[in-house]
């Protein structure tokens, strides 16, 4: 009985891999086909990677759409880190009347569509555009300000700071150190699994973001890799094996990340401190 159980185990996580891991294999195989075998499902790899890249490169401005979107996710990767783990943590370790009621609006922000709030974000960086283009319409940082942090990272950052032993910041303060050098010299190098997890959230949110790019950005040398596939695979006749060459690229950051700091990652969702 236990090795049929085992068995049928087995099986549906077999079965379950290959539906995960087949759209990435398709994905890798038809990069290396031409359009016509991509549009007929070919699953066998070809040899037209480098011809597809080649194209790639001659149609569209690849590399200047990767170091657009690489300074978005790396500044809101780096901000949101900071700004968030300092809210979380502020509102789990100081006490106040007033903190729950803050905390419980700030969540309730997380059911507004996003959609819903982009007409109202336009605006305002249109008006501030007339006094601070810096960071008006058609910038990066008008990206990236919107997203620096999410109610979802606070709540992330807040519910593992209630595994941080409390004991070692009052070390800290009897040491001499600062609330501003407890956070960062104790709190920080402790909670590295859950900064590894956010970081990894965060910056993959803001890699695929497309829709509030979409909207903010106008000038094509402001395109990020999202919006560059887009306009490939809008064209009249779309060169499929070029869209797929690029979705490649454009999935290399996020995967090599997720990989280096998955073992991070696992401990930081599970609210483990080390």
């Amino acid at each position: 009985m236990n090795n049929l159980k085992r068995i049928f185990s087995y099986a549906v996580l077999i079965i379950a891999s290959i539906i995960s891991i087949f759209p990435f294999l398709w994905m890798i195989v038809s990069s290396t086909n031409k359009s016509v075998d991509v549009t007929k499902g070919r699953l066998l790899p070809g040899s037209h990677f480098m011809q597809n890249l080649h194209n790639l490169m001659d149609t569209a401005d690849l590399g200047t759409a990767l170091m657009n979107s690489a300074k978005i996710s790396i500044t809101t990767t780096v901000l949101g880190m900071l700004i968030a783990s300092l809210a979380g943590y502020g509102f789990e370790i100081y006490k106040s009347k007033a903190k729950d009621v803050v905390f419980n609006i700030l969540l309730l922000s997380m059911m507004i569509p996003f959609a819903a709030l982009m007409v109202p974000l336009f605006r305002m960086f249109g008006t501030i555009s007339q006094t601070v283009p810096m960071i008006g319409i058609d910038t990066l940082t008008a990206v990236v300000l919107p997203t620096v942090t999410t109610a979802f990272l606070i709540f992330f950052f807040r519910q593992s700071t209630k595994m941080f032993p409390k004991e070692i910041l009052e070390a800290g303060r009897i040491d001499g150190l600062t609330e501003i050098g407890v956070f960062f010299r104790i709190y920080i190098p402790t909670m590295k699994t859950s900064y590894a997890a956010a970081a990894i959230i965060t910056f993959m949110a803001s890699w695929n973001s497309y829709l509030w790019p979409l909207v903010i950005l106008q000038s094509p040398e402001k395109m990020t890799v999202p919006l560059l596939i887009s306009n490939l695979g809008s064209s009249y006749a779309p060169d499929f094996g070029i869209i797929m060459t690029a979705i490649v690229i454009a999935t290399l950051p996020a995967a090599l990340i997720f990989f280096l700091m998955q073992k991070h990652f696992v401990a930081g969702m599970m609210g483990s401190v080390k």
